[in-house]
């Protein structure tokens, strides 16, 4: 009787050891989203703003040139959050979020948190539907929250109005929204730090309006490159406390921009070809830099294709979880890249707003209305086709990129 309950307590023991092995092989995520901040944001793609501690992000790990979101806020947050494409979700514009609801579509936080990690977010969230209560936010999946009320409830960045947990915090009129976020941010990951954690950070900046930050100076001119200045001040700030936690090698961190730039801005000196809200390249093409330490190839900068779906299934892969069953999950998990692995290469996005969609691949784009477009000068232009005057390499694209809008419908 001796000798089995001994085994009992060696199997008890070696089943415990095997379980916290798993656990420490599930690394923490960081997803952070920036506000209407397309490739002409970041200097690491080319771009006019300096953004040092992002460009020391991608040096650390992979920077994706051809990520490609929806060309606006609320669709594109809907797809990072579900994987899913949206005629699926029926988020279509900004208009149409509140047809995503926690019984109608499972979200990454969802999935992460039913496989053990502490989830939490501070930011936007508002177009997606408020959340206002603990028991609303545990319904998508969330754990804590410091959720950004939107312009009705006070002012974008100074003296803010935000909702802690079910409460409301209403900041003071030197109170800065996106220091109380990051002080948020730090809280939660400090608390958690021996536990596998998803903390989604969907930042406030840089959307309009465009006021002055802490460091502008009274005199200050370049409001936009101030905000551009001070987010990146601040994700190297989350950066400097993760190394400090010694979490580095245990976080991949994720930096990713939700649409286009809202002009496009400049890329090499040169005009994007549009921005915000267009289907052009300069409404969906976004700076994308993931970074864990150790394990990402540093200083890689990848073309391969990838879309605001592929970011489920992509995380979901990381933390070992299984995506929800009998749900149509659009995304390609690239988590094999992210480990200097091959992987599953996409050959083409999709991009969709409102009534207009397309889908491109390296080199050519078709839209929902039949215009097929040659993508080499990208993201200065792209050069139409005229119908009925196609060359074969230019049919054989068309009736490919055909062929996937008919299997989207």
């Amino acid at each position: 009787m001796r000798s089995i309950r001994l085994l009992g307590v060696l199997l008890a023991l070696a089943l415990g050891t095997r379980a916290s092995a798993s656990d420490a092989v599930k690394p923490n995520i960081v997803l952070i989203l920036a506000d209407d901040i397309g490739i002409s944001g970041v200097s690491g793609y080319g771009g006019q703003h300096k953004t040092p501690h992002v460009d020391a992000l991608a040096k650390e790990g992979t920077r994706f040139e051809y990520c490609f979101a929806a060309p606006l806020c609320a669709p594109s947050r809907a797809l990072l959050m579900t994987g899913r494409y949206p005629f699926r979700t029926g988020v279509l514009d900004n208009n149409s979020g509140g047809k995503m609801t926690p019984k109608s579509e499972t979200i990454i936080a969802r999935t992460l948190k039913d496989v053990g990690y502490i989830t939490g977010f501070a930011g936007k969230w508002h177009q997606l539907g408020y959340m206002e209560t603990v028991e609303e936010a545990k319904s998508w999946g969330f754990d804590e929250f410091l959720a950004w009320n939107g312009k009705k409830d006070g002012e974008r960045y100074w003296a803010p109005h935000y909702n802690k947990n079910g409460k409301t915090l209403v900041g003071g009129d030197k109170d800065y929204g996106p220091d109380m976020l990051h002080k948020f941010a730090i809280d939660f990951i400090t608390r958690h730090k021996d536990k596998p954690f998803f903390f989604y950070y969907p930042m406030v900046s840089i959307h309009a309006p465009i006021l002055r930050t802490p460091d502008t100076p009274e005199s200050g001119k370049h409001l936009f490159a101030d905000n551009v200045a001070y987010m990146d001040k601040l994700i190297g700030k989350l950066i400097a406390e993760l190394d400090r936690l010694k979490l580095l090698e245990k976080t991949l961190v994720v930096f990713v921009g939700d649409n286009g730039t809202i002009d496009g801005g400049r890329v090499d000196g040169k005009k994007v070809d549009g921005g915000k809200g267009t289907m052009k390249e300069g409404g969906s093409r976004v700076p994308c830099v993931i970074s864990w330490k150790g394990t990402t190839p540093a200083s890689v900068v990848s073309k391969d294709l990838i879309d605001f779906s592929d970011f489920y299934p992509t995380l979901a892969e990381v933390a070992g979880a299984k995506l929800p069953a009998a749900v149509t999950i659009d995304g390609r998990s690239f988590a094999a890249q992210l480990r200097g692995q091959e992987g599953e290469r996409r050959d083409w996005v999709y991009v969709e707003l409102g009534q207009k969609r397309y889908v491109r691949d390296a080199r050519w784009k078709l839209t929902g209305d039949g215009i097929l477009s040659d993508m080499q000068e990208a993201p200065f232009g792209e050069l139409a086709v005229e119908a009925g005057k196609e060359d074969s390499e230019a049919a054989a694209a068309r009736k490919r990129l055909q062929a996937v809008l008919e299997q989207l419908k």
